[in-house]
């Protein structure tokens, strides 16, 4: 007997999400929140050696941008599996696999919103 909603649908019943998908999307989220929380310090030094001069300078923010690329990857993959599963989670999943991304998206809004009004 065939899926009837496709060849790589999950076939648990009543909406359920595969097994081992609140925990794949707990696991995301902690790593998302870790990269974004390791992310600061390197920005904090970029920052305030910016009127430095020399290659000292030049390794603070790198270092952070790779940390906050890698921490919105891993929120990426929280965010998407959460919505894909939205109503077979449980609320506290849901949050935890939502917020980073939020978080992140509301932080780049403030910012576009300032250099706008700047």
């Amino acid at each position: 007997m065939t899926n009837p909603a496709g060849p790589g649908a999950s076939t648990a019943p009543g909406g359920t999400p595969p097994f081992g998908t609140s925990q794949r999307i707990r696991n995301r989220a902690i790593w998302a929140v870790a990269f974004f929380a390791a992310a600061v310090p390197p920005a904090l030094v970029g920052m305030g050696v910016a009127s430095a001069r020399g290659e000292e300078v030049a390794v603070g923010m790198p270092i952070a941008f790779a940390l906050w690329a890698l921490g919105a990857v891993a929120a990426l993959a929280a965010a998407f599996p959460t919505l894909r599963h939205w109503d077979g989670l449980s609320t506290q999943t849901r949050l935890l696999g939502a917020l980073p991304m939020l978080t992140v998206s509301l932080f780049l809004t403030a910012a576009l919103i300032g250099i706008l009004l700047a």
